[in-house]
């Protein structure tokens, strides 16, 4: 259902804040049964009036899940904005989950360098790998995403889906090697949501639940955009074989509590870019440090739409920021610069956002060790939103999701 008067077209809107809660604001009209009805149409790169284009600034927290909410709250209800509440918490619920099964996340980047290995070995399969990347393989609607992914940096979920099921299942490729080549070129890619929805797909998240892309699904939700022959897809989806079980859920990290005592720093990453709102006030804050580059999501490093989009988010937060505390902001790539940006400023507690599996956690985490000793200590906070839910993520969505009313109430949403 496009509704354009209401709901303009719009791809992901620029990497700031400003617009991102100036298409919040547009979009929040629809986010009750329009959404329901209409958001599982793939309309085009030209058309997004049904969906918020919303995911990548959520990814970097230049908007916030509980902004969404509450603005689907404000304007619907609970149940009018159910589908889009979930959405929204579809997300949240994949980095809970990874979050309490970081053997997961291990097991991916150990496979993808293996797959990886396997194509600098496999001219065969580095030819079918390239055709498939590059949009060459001659299968319609499957090579019009593999361009616009590369142009846009986002896809519409469900082509997400299509191109995922007929990578794995029809094209016969590493599952690693697809979920890799998203999470380096979508401006919204996190470790989380991507990884384990490829698992999802190819069958390893719920053991032996796969999706198979249908010649008759693809016409009808793309609108006739594209009719592909249906004796070009697989046509079945047998479950991978399993490498390593499903780990059980471990325990979720309570956030840090920084020492009001001690000059401090604002020390940021690409995954959450509102420093506002991360209850500081009390503290001597001195300046903000960031990196100028984003971190790598890849064994191939970051694509060049992605690599811009969160270039800019992170100029955009370390800006308000520094505005908002009255500081300087300090770009800083390397952790030597960073030490030295900290001790320029008098500073003696870095603080920032703890984060989620995935790249930026494992590059954090060796520069920490490095700055920690160095003498400066390290205050690593925790979202609300993230505390509330992650617990909830140790089985399936169903349990997940009837949590959210009463979560939401202990957020103070309604």
């Amino acid at each position: 259902m496009s509704q354009p008067d209401l709901f303009p077209a719009a791809l992901p809107p620029a990497p700031d804040r400003k617009a991102g809660l100036s298409r919040l604001k547009a979009f929040t009209p629809a986010m009750g049964r329009a959404y329901a009805s209409a958001r599982n149409f793939d309309l085009g790169p030209q058309d997004r009036s049904n969906i918020s284009c919303l995911s990548a600034h959520v990814r970097h927290r230049l908007v916030q899940e509980a902004e969404l909410a509450q603005a689907a709250l404000s304007a619907h209800g609970l149940q009018a904005a159910e589908k889009f509440i979930q959405e929204v918490c579809w997300r949240t619920y994949w980095k809970g989950w990874l979050e309490l099964r970081s053997a997961v996340w291990a097991d991916y980047k150990a496979e993808r360098e293996q797959a990886f290995k396997a194509v600098s070995e496999d001219q065969a399969l580095a030819q079918r790998y390239e055709a498939a990347i590059e949009g060459r393989t001659g299968l319609e609607g499957f090579d019009a995403w593999a361009t616009e992914l590369m142009q846009t940096g986002y896809l519409h979920n469900h082509a997400r889906m299509w191109f995922a099921s007929i990578w794995i299942f029809t094209l016969d490729l590493p599952w690693v090697l697809g979920a890799d080549h998203f999470l380096r070129h979508l401006i919204d890619g996190d470790a989380a949501s991507n990884t384990l929805s490829w698992r999802w797909v190819g069958g390893l998240q719920t053991v032996g639940k796969t999706y198979l892309a249908r010649a008759s699904n693809i016409e009808k939700y793309t609108k006739g955009r594209f009719a592909p022959d249906p004796a070009s897809l697989a046509p079945e989806a047998p479950a991978l074989p399993s490498v390593h079980p499903v780990p059980s859920p471990g325990a979720i990290l309570p956030g840090e509590r920084p020492d009001p005592s001690l000059p401090s720093a604002l020390w940021l990453h690409d995954e959450d870019l509102h420093a506002e709102s991360w209850g500081v006030e009390d503290v001597d804050i001195r300046c903000v440090i960031y990196p100028s580059s984003p971190a790598s999501r890849g064994e191939a490093g970051l694509g060049e739409v992605a690599r811009r989009f969160s270039k800019a988010a992170l100029e955009d937060g370390a800006q308000r920021a520094a505005g908002r505390f009255g500081v300087k902001a300090v770009a800083a790539d390397s952790v030597a610069d960073q030490i030295e940006a900290a001790r320029s400023s008098n500073v003696r507690q870095l603080i920032t956002q703890r984060p989620c599996q995935g790249g930026v956690r494992d590059e954090r985490l060796k520069a920490q060790e490095r700055i920690e000793a160095s003498g400066l200590r390290v205050v690593s906070l925790t979202r609300d939103w993230d505390q509330a839910f992650h617990p909830f993520a140790t089985k399936g969505f169903f349990k997940f999701k009837t949590a959210i009313p009463d979560v939401f109430t202990r957020l103070g949403l309604n």
